[in-house]
């Protein structure tokens, strides 16, 4: 196990000695001569005192070469300093500098009305929302985009209490704006031709409508009434009809 410089240093402790040992002689001859001969200069007391001036420029000597090694030896067991390796991290960059993803949507789906009081009768006598909520998820899973009329009597067919826009866009799941309840008083035929009209829309229901053809003769045309129903109990649409 190697022991610390600073606590063990033989070196620097011989070279000291030799000068101390001659510089203490040297010091004790010259005060025992000057004590006998009084200050009078004789050869023997110059000797001394040269031996004395020797001794002290060898010790000081020798204590400045001991300072350089322990200076030294200090040094030689310190670790270099480590030189850092790692490349300092890049600064996050600011959201604001990173490029926003491009959002791409969906292009809107063909638009179709429902014929909504034609379409609860499709599945069995007694009307049925669900028939005409079924009829809006199917569309939807087809890309198009359904719109819903009734007539002002639907909500007493159903619930028998009125029912408005609102009650049936929150009940179908649908926007406001997607489903219309005509008038008290009115027929829902000629707002849903219409419609489909200004929509360039294709119209799902079996009704044929013929008391509206002079109005609408497109009514005539195939592919603008699309038929549905129901068989042992699944839904169908005329989908060639619907795509054509």
């Amino acid at each position: 196990m190697e022991r610390d410089s600073d606590t063990a240093l033989p070196t620097d402790t011989t070279t000291m000695r030799t000068p101390l040992v001659l510089l203490a002689l040297s010091l004790t001859s010259f005060g025992a001569l000057y004590t006998a001969n009084g200050p009078e200069l004789t050869l023997p007391l110059a000797v001394i005192a040269l031996a004395g001036i020797a001794a002290t420029i060898l010790a000081l000597k020798a204590a400045f070469q001991g300072r350089n090694l322990r200076l030294t030896r200090r040094s030689s067991h310190e670790p270099e300093p480590l030189k850092s390796e790692i490349t300092p991290r890049r600064k996050p960059r600011h959201f604001n500098h990173v490029a926003p993803k491009r959002v791409t949507r969906k292009p809107a789906g063909p638009r179709v009305v429902i014929d909504g009081s034609n379409v609860m009768h499709w599945n069995g006598a007694e009307p049925r929302l669900t028939t005409v909520r079924e009829v809006v998820s199917a569309l939807r899973t087809q890309g198009y985009q359904p719109g819903v009329v009734f007539d002002a009597n639907a909500g007493y067919k159903l619930t028998d209490s009125y029912m408005d826009d609102r009650d049936f866009a929150k009940l179908l799941n649908l926007p406001g704006d997607c489903v219309v309840v005509v008038a008290r008083g009115e027929p829902a035929d000629p707002t849903i031709l219409a419609a489909a009209r200004d929509l360039k829309a294709k119209v799902i229901t079996n009704d044929r409508f013929r008391d509206w053809a002079d109005d609408f003769p497109e009514v005539a045309t195939p592919g603008t009434l699309i038929k549905g129903g129901y068989d042992h109990g699944a839904l169908w649409l005329d989908d060639r009809a619907l795509a054509s």
